[in-house]
């Protein structure tokens, strides 16, 4: 009888042991999964932005600000596990919503971040490009301008002030957030020298223009056309005036050269500005481009029309397209129509 009392007792004991060890593996294995393994994220933001030089601190900062977890205490005893601090890298993570502190720490550590999108295309001016580069990566807008203004960069690559952005060719671009301004030239200049391959330069020399002169001619063919259609008659018409040492005289570097892209009416008065871009008083192309020129208005000059126009006015019906003419004459015929349809409409500036 003791015997089977001492067994129960033992019984009870063991069993109450078991029990107590369960509670507490129990605990303890919920807080390992609530630490590691329990979704966290809140779903309210889409992505996070991780800046170089930032500390884990900073990175607390940002996820409270944004409110990006549900539990900011089970990431942090995560990161501090997990050795986050010594791994963070910096980029732009898409954030899913129910993701795990681990899964999200192993993103972070890795450098597992989603490319940037860049699609840039008949950009008007240098600071318009920077500011859009710098709502879609990393650094400032003045960090680019500094770099697109600087000769010791853009002479290396055979630019200059002027032309730089010519080197730009318009399309759309994967690129990491975080990627550096250097790095971001270092890349549009290997893309500029496969798009002017050898059957591209081949057409700008028998044209007898370099590719940046192409890429020049271009902004211009691209500010006058409406309709790609009519970019490679346009071309062939500034050809013939080029070869012919006859002035450009195109409205829109008169436009370009006032800095007013508000005109509608190129008046005498705006064209007394003194620029170079001022193709009414200066012969030849303009220094550099009146906008960033798309592909279609770059291959149009390459493949420009055979034509013997030496004019163009805008469709009195304004439709968009434009009459050509190869005479004076035809030309003040079609001016005088587009004159009396502008005074018909109030549009004198």
């Amino acid at each position: 009888m003791t015997n089977e009392k001492s067994f129960k007792t033992k019984t009870k004991v063991i069993l109450g042991a078991l029990l107590v060890l369960l509670v507490i593996g129990g605990y303890y294995g919920l807080q390992f999964y609530k630490v590691y393994f329990a979704p966290n994220t809140t779903g309210k933001e889409k992505y996070l932005y991780v800046r170089t030089g930032h500390t884990l601190d900073d990175l607390f900062e940002e996820i409270r600000r944004k409110d990006i977890l549900t539990d900011i205490g089970t990431f942090s005893q995560a990161a501090a596990k997990m050795d986050l601090k010594g791994a963070l890298k910096p980029g732009r993570y898409k954030i899913a919503k129910g993701m795990t502190n681990r899964g999200l720490i192993n993103m972070l550590k890795a450098g597992n971040q989603e490319p940037v999108k860049l699609k840039f295309q008949n950009i008007r001016k240098k600071e318009n490009f920077a500011g859009y580069l710098a709502k879609s990566l990393e650094s400032d807008s003045l960090t680019f301008i500094k770099l697109l203004d600087s000769a010791a960069l853009i002479e290396k690559y055979g630019f200059n002030k002027d032309n730089s952005y010519t080197m730009f060719i318009p399309n759309t671009y994967e690129l990491y957030w975080n990627t550096s301004p250097s790095d971001f030239f270092e890349k549009m200049q290997k893309e500029y020298e496969k798009f002017w391959n050898d059957s591209r330069k081949a057409k700008a020399a028998a044209l007898n223009l370099s590719p940046i002169q192409v890429s020049i001619l271009a902004s211009i063919v691209d500010s006058e056309a409406l309709y790609d259609k009519e970019m490679p008659i346009i071309a062939g018409l500034y050809l013939n005036r080029l070869n012919k040492g006859i002035l450009l005289q195109a409205d829109p570097t008169v436009i370009y050269a006032n800095d007013d892209f508000t005109v509608k009416r190129v008046t005498n008065s705006l064209l007394q500005v003194q620029s170079r871009y001022n193709t009414y008083k200066y012969a030849g192309l303009p220094p550099g481009p009146i906008m960033m020129p798309s592909i279609n208005a770059i291959d149009a000059v390459l493949n420009k029309d055979n034509n013997n126009y030496i004019y163009m006015c805008a469709k009195e019906d304004f439709s968009g397209f434009h009459n050509f003419a190869v005479t004076v004459q035809e030309h003040e015929i079609n001016a005088k129509k587009y004159r009396e349809a502008l005074n018909k409409r109030n549009i004198y500036k």
